[in-house]
């Protein structure tokens, strides 16, 4: 591949199966270089199934969270009338995400590796948040439209510490958005039935509020996801239409600057049919970052660049979503084609 032609950089969304977020750093630095304008710690540990631990913040009021049976199946709540929802909810202890934690012990580590020149001088740390959204889906139905402003107020506490702790020109803050694609795209996986209404105005007026709560300096951007369960998403998008409407929606009404991006690009989509509709997109100073690496493809990883860049020229590679679950070869994979196929950030 021509180098000229190469996408800018390379992204990590979020999770990487590695055991600690030590080895999260020194091996992505080591396999990507100069690739990560910004890193995350990995999700390590309880972290890596996306949300799924977000259910201990409940633990002690468990009547709120959705019940499954062996295979995952959701099972219907018990009757519970309007007041004693507003009940349970108003009864519940303080919730605390425990997200600041994981990333205040995250940036010291990241902290001692940039002084041993492991991680770039240039390059944030980045912390992904989930929406709200995404962990009502564990929560059983009658209490979801209640208990998400409870849940989005105390995960919101976790990004003001963030933020007053880390210095702001070194942190990154990405908003995780997967839920929302399910219930817009009617397949209502995983467990998700939309509980606001409208929907579409409903989605965009969270995801603005959650933007503009990060503070200037610190760099934001959106994980626009599919979902990644056994691999697979919930449902193919046809193109990237509705990436690219919810995308242009945020960027003309946020109060902020987005600084990036992440889109999924199927596998099989080596068509100028699926990114026909990023040439609406208005980037201006946001980054792109397109998810077209896949394991074992590095040919195929080419042909979804060439048919991308008949669209839009400047956009860094990625993976559809996190690697929390990647097997191992298909990990080493995935770094050798990234590189391989992309250019230094800086």
């Amino acid at each position: 591949m021509d180098t000229s032609s190469r996408p800018y950089g390379a992204h990590l969304v979020g999770s990487v199966n590695l055991p600690t977020r030590e080895d999260v750093f020194r091996k992505t630095c080591a396999l990507l270089p100069n690739r990560l304008c910004r890193i995350p710690d990995g999700e390590t540990g309880d972290r890596n199934f996306f949300v799924f631990f977000q259910r201990e913040v409940f633990t002690a009021n468990p009547v709120v969270l959705r019940q499954w049976d062996a295979d995952y199946n959701s099972l219907p709540a018990n009757p519970i009338t309007p007041d004693e929802v507003v009940r349970v909810v108003e009864g519940l202890l303080t919730l605390h995400t425990g997200y600041d934690d994981c990333a205040l012990e995250s940036y010291a580590t990241f902290c001692q590796l940039k002084v041993e020149g492991v991680i770039p001088a240039r390059t944030r740390f980045q912390v992904s948040l989930p929406t709200p959204a995404n962990v009502m889906c564990m929560i059983a139905d009658p209490f979801q439209a209640a208990l998400e402003p409870v849940y989005e107020e105390a995960l919101l506490r976790a990004l003001q510490r963030i933020q007053t702790e880390i210095p702001k020109d070194d942190l990154a803050i990405q908003w995780d958005t997967a839920a929302e694609f399910a219930a817009l795209e009617g397949a209502y996986w995983p467990h998700f039935a939309p509980y606001f209404d409208p929907l579409k105005e409903g989605v965009i007026e969270r995801l603005l509020r959650l933007g503009n709560a990060v503070v200037e300096g610190v760099e934001m951007g959106f994980h626009l996801c599919y979902g990644d369960i056994g691999h697979r998403h919930f449902v193919e998008p046809k193109d990237m239409g509705l990436l690219v409407e919810i995308a242009t929606s945020i960027l003309e009404g946020v109060k902020r600057p987005v600084t990036w991006f992440h889109m999924p690009v199927p596998k099989g989509r080596t068509d100028n049919a699926y990114f026909a509709p990023l040439e609406k997109l208005e980037l201006g100073k946001t980054e792109l970052y397109l998810g077209l690496v896949h394991a074992g493809d590095e040919e195929g990883t080419k042909k979804r660049i060439k048919a991308a860049q008949n669209v839009v020229q400047d956009f860094g590679v990625a993976t559809e979503c996190g690697l929390g679950r990647t097997p191992p070869e298909d990990f080493e994979s995935i770094m050798q084609i990234s590189t391989a196929v992309s250019s230094a950030c800086f």
